[in-house]
């Protein structure tokens, strides 16, 4: 196990012991019911049932179904651009690999794309519901985060067009972010065998838009 996975392990280890707060109970039922059911299709009832509080109680922590919504969209943009942004920094320095940069990018991303489904289904579905400042806010994040890829792209491929090398990103965003849609959870071989199945098909695209060449 390299020492990026290693590390990513033992984040995850130390998550599962600490216990998630209410907020965070929260936000994870209503995401899974928003995702199963769509966003009108849940009411503040249940989603304070599934976390064992009455549904006006979650206004304590939020002051509706639009706030869950836009902090769930706007929240895991932030997450995911600031763990590729975290990732450029480590591997920049001195003698730092572009193929270990591209393989723990790629890598972080996958950990999203299976542990994080129903925040794939909910932004697909519901994006255009987010107010117009939150949904400007998630492009935004997203557009720096293609950027952080491309840079990483084309520092392994070089001769790979910045056109293209974007075309690549979000294609292989695509394909790792198809995870909702591929089967029921427990139909999958493994997470291990996903993940590297879907490690082998993101690093596949990339070398065939730079040509099976590196440098």
């Amino acid at each position: 196990m390299s020492t990026h996975a290693a590390d990513r392990a033992a984040a995850r280890a130390v998550s599962r012991v600490a216990a998630p707060t209410r907020r965070e109970q929260i936000l994870k039922e209503a995401a899974r019911l928003f995702a199963e059911r769509g966003f009108h299709g849940v009411g503040v009832d249940e989603i304070g049932a599934a976390v064992g509080i009455s549904g006006p109680g979650l206004y304590r922590h939020f002051p509706g179904k639009d706030a869950m919504l836009a902090e769930l969209l706007v929240g895991i943009s932030e997450r995911l651009l600031d763990g590729g942004r975290r990732v450029s920094e480590e591997r920049a320095a001195p003698g730092g690999s572009p193929e270990a940069l591209l393989d723990a990018l790629i890598e972080g991303h996958i950990d999203f794309a299976l542990d994080d489904r129903p925040l794939i289904t909910l932004h697909d579905r519901e994006l255009d519901r987010l107010r117009d400042t939150d949904r400007k806010r998630v492009r935004r994040l997203q557009r720096q985060y293609v950027e952080v890829w491309v840079e990483a792209v084309r520092a392994l491929y070089p001769s790979l067009p910045e056109g293209e090398a974007r075309v690549t990103v979000h294609a292989v965003f695509g394909l790792l972010n198809s995870t909702p849609h591929l089967a029921r959870p427990e139909a999958l071989p493994g997470r291990a065998a996903t993940a590297a199945l879907l490690h082998r098909l993101a690093r596949g695209a990339f070398e065939a838009a730079g040509g099976g060449t590196e440098g």
